[in-house]
């Protein structure tokens, strides 16, 4: 069984003017793709007029918020659209390359997963990352492995792929970055979803080329960990029982 047209591409976008049809004609070529849904968390530049050419067109859902809320409840906003096998997110710019898709899909392909994590610390190739970030990434990753007890290389990453019933199980809330950490949380005390690493490349931007997280984040990642980890109430993480979602018992 092969990937053809079977994943659904969030595309969750602020300020992108600059790349974001790049990106989307990145998107719209791969096999893979069978529809796009964009959200425009309320732009501030011109990524609204580019996207207008974009709306009714086969295969894709364009969607804009009338305020800025983060990337979080963007990517909420879009889960509630998909309809494909396979769910994926892609950042608006080229920090992540759908050329990756073929092995971040493959576990999901051969039902080995559920989820896939495209790992950006497991020894690929690519441009010098900046020490700081890398090791704040890391560091939030170990975080989040002592409390979840999950092993994840690189749990900030954008590249998370969920089989749609998973992704749409989940009850989600967090509206800017934090939404890693409560992916990661809620699908780690599931205990019956399965997980895979796999090493995906990464081409990092500059604050100076558009990035947007900063040291607030990191913060607000620590308070988010222990929040869904520790003092959130799980029964309240899920639509419906796994056993119903899946069709197997917990493992």
């Amino acid at each position: 069984m092969d990937s053809a047209k079977r994943l659904s591409v969030i595309i969750p976008v602020f300020n992108e003017a600059d790349t974001i049809e790049d990106v989307i004609a990145q998107v719209k070529k791969r096999p893979e793709t069978g529809e796009i849904i964009i959200v425009d968390d309320a732009s501030t530049d011109d990524t609204a007029k580019h996207l207008k050419q974009f709306e009714g067109k086969a295969d894709m859902k364009v969607f804009y918020q009338d305020v800025n809320q983060g990337k979080g409840a963007a990517v909420i906003r879009a889960i509630a659209e998909v309809s494909k096998d396979f769910v994926i997110i892609q950042d608006a710019d080229f920090e992540y390359t759908p050329e990756d898709w073929p092995i971040v899909l493959k576990p999901l392909i051969d039902d080995k997963a559920d989820v896939v994590y495209g790992s950006r610390f497991m020894g690929t190739s690519g441009m010098a990352r900046f020490f700081g970030h890398e090791m704040g990434n890391k560091f939030l990753t170990f975080v989040s492995n002592v409390f979840s007890d999950l092993h994840l290389s690189d749990m900030e990453t954008c590249y998370k792929a969920f089989r749609r019933e998973v992704m749409q199980n989940l009850n989600l809330e967090s509206k800017r970055f934090g939404i890693e950490v409560e992916f990661t949380a809620k699908i780690a005390k599931a205990r019956i979803i399965r997980i895979w690493n796999v090493p995906i490349s990464y081409n990092p931007r500059s604050f100076n080329a558009g990035k947007k997280i900063t040291w607030k984040d990191g913060v607000s990642a620590l308070y988010h960990i222990v929040k869904y980890n520790v003092f959130s109430d799980s029964k309240k993480f899920y639509k419906k029982p796994w056993s119903e979602v899946l069709g197997r018992d917990s493992r």
